[in-house]
């Protein structure tokens, strides 16, 4: 089967969930500045998105049952334009933290529901294809979130910035509700209760608490490593404009041609030696970002942005695939750890960034990136 309208629906959801969530990344700089506070501080508007994904992924999937996949996933995206609406209006970083907040409460409805749609509506051995599909729209909306923002700010002020995000994502919601057809496979969970047992039965398979852990440690390096080298490229000596480090996820883009052959090398390498492999390029893509050179830390910065969405791609996909009963809640459990990683991303990087500057953040990604690679080692055997 090729890439379908259906295809083309599940990575707009991405793409808008994306697109929203780093939306604020590469003005953080900017935003400090105009709010007068320091990197630690201003990094809570990210925190405040990832923290409330954690919160509320778990339980889209019964949420999901009552009103419908698509109907949520649509209403969903339809709803997170009020919040970056009022992000044009805030003047002080609580303020902007709560709609963040809020913007974060609506997200899992759609990225979630659209793996568990994908594990549903397509067969076992297209469901890898397709969660590089979705895999890519996520990481061309990651790029837009912070690429757009950064040049619109240089260009109109960040609060239009702000707007003009707001319209992409009901740009995005028209186009996925008209191409997404409604569900056709899935079978209901039974409800909160029945959800609940489910994401129990979950945390008792190894495997699957084993790829939670890994999702936990993926997003921990995103935010980790693209939130404080945009606080490293806009001190001297390179002074980077919002423009500039919003171009710094051009990186983003590589991936997108990339993580559709994900499923090919699976089968070719095994899931273990597979992902094992990406883990020690992106540990050289890490060390490259101590260099000094602008060239040797974009280049590191592309192979951080391939592995990382290569592993996000490999586990999401195994989740939806494995995942026979409740594949909503398994999903959603994978979210809940996927975005608590990127909470401690920004929280414990921020206090390295604090105390022992850029090096210290490397430090911090590579140790993680170890305790990733054991955990595959150990835990991905079969």
């Amino acid at each position: 089967m090729g890439f379908d309208t259906r295809s083309l629906a599940v990575a707009t959801s991405g793409f808008c969930a994306f697109v929203n969530l780093y939306s604020v990344q590469a003005l953080l700089p900017a935003l400090a500045k105009e709010f007068n506070v320091g990197a630690g501080e201003i990094s809570w508007l990210m925190t405040a998105g990832t923290a409330a994904i954690a919160l509320t992924a778990p339980f889209t999937g019964a949420l999901a049952d009552v009103v419908g996949r698509k109907r949520l996933i649509t209403a969903a995206m339809f709803a997170v334009v009020v919040p970056t609406l009022l992000m044009t209006l805030v003047h002080s970083v609580p303020a902007f933290a709560f709609w963040r907040f809020v913007q974060g409460l609506l997200l899992p409805p759609i990225f979630t529901v659209a793996v568990a749609y994908i594990g549903d509506e397509w067969p076992a051995a297209e469901v890898p294809r397709v969660a590089g599909i979705y895999i890519s729209g996520t990481s061309i909306g990651g790029f837009c979130g912070r690429f757009i923002p950064g040049v619109l700010t240089d260009l109109i002020g960040w609060r239009l910035a702000f707007a003009v995000v707001a319209l992409i994502t009901l740009a995005a919601a028209l186009v996925v509700a008209s191409t997404l057809p409604r569900e056709r496979r899935f079978v209901r969970s039974g409800g909160f209760a029945a959800s609940l047992a489910q994401m129990l039965q979950h945390l008792r398979e190894a495997q699957l608490v084993a790829t939670y852990a890994i999702g936990f440690g993926v997003l921990f390096n995103f935010i980790a490593t693209f939130t404080y080298v945009s606080f490293h490229l806009a001190a001297p000596p390179y002074r980077f404009s919002p423009t500039l480090l919003g171009a710094l996820f051009l990186t983003y883009l590589a991936s997108s041609p990339i993580v559709p052959w994900v499923g090919r090398a699976i089968a070719l390498f095994g899931r273990r030696p597979f992902v094992l492999g990406v883990i020690a390029l992106w540990m050289i893509g890490v060390l490259l970002l101590l260099a000094p050179p602008v060239a040797a830390i974009m280049a590191g910065l592309t192979l951080c942005a391939v592995c990382g969405m290569i592993c996000q791609a490999v586990s999401t996909g195994y989740v939806a695939m494995t995942a026979k009963l409740g594949r909503s809640s398994a999903v959603g459990l994978y979210a809940t750890s996927y975005y608590v990683g990127g909470s401690a991303g920004a929280f414990i990087t921020g206090v390295a960034w604090t105390f022992a500057g850029w090096n210290g953040c490397v430090a911090v990604i590579l140790a993680m990136q170890v305790i990733i690679a054991a955990i595959v080692a150990a835990m991905w055997g079969r």
